[in-house]
């Protein structure tokens, strides 16, 4: 039952190119945008989507194989867990992030882009 204390699931568009870094510690991670999208119908019978924006953050193993198969447009499968994080911006304003951390990526349905 602990390995679902903190278990995020999505499915859904890249919204960007990724960003991979090489950090001085030899350590990958990439970074991007993921986009799900929820159907469904309004008061008035009419078909709505509304679409949200994930911020994913992938390290290691995953970070190679996002960098090597994922491009903006693909869509992924991605199980990992929340992770909210604090920092403070040059003007001296406190900002809070809180990101998706994948632990595995499922590549899905080709590449629409290619």
């Amino acid at each position: 039952m602990s390995s679902i204390k903190n278990y995020v699931q999505l499915i859904g568009n890249v919204g960007q190119e990724p960003t991979v870094t090489n950090l001085e510690s030899g350590k990958k991670v990439a970074r991007l945008s993921l986009a799900t999208n929820e159907n469904y119908k309004d008061g008035k019978g009419e078909k709505r989507t509304d679409t949200n924006w994930h911020t994913v953050v992938a390290w290691g193993k995953v970070a190679d194989i996002i960098e090597k198969f994922v491009d903006r447009g693909r869509e992924i499968g991605i199980t990992g867990k929340l992770k909210t994080r604090s920092y403070t911006t040059d003007d001296g304003n406190q900002r809070h992030v809180t990101e998706v951390v994948a632990n595995e990526v499922l590549l899905l349905n080709g590449n629409p882009n290619k």
